[in-house]
């Protein structure tokens, strides 16, 4: 529920200051969050490594 609300919040952020630029910059940041976890936990590692 807190991470709806969270998500909901950082929206209405947006919105109300007119920040548009912060949504690319987060779904990015989000991404490379995702694929160092993936990469450190997974048999294809070798494969991501050169991504980075």
């Amino acid at each position: 529920m807190a991470r709806q609300s969270l998500f909901k919040e950082f929206l209405l952020f947006v919105k109300h200051e007119k920040k548009w630029w912060m949504i690319p910059l987060i779904s990015v940041l989000l991404i490379v969050g995702f694929l160092i976890v993936f990469a450190s936990s997974s048999p294809l590692a070798p494969f991501l490594y050169p991504l980075f």
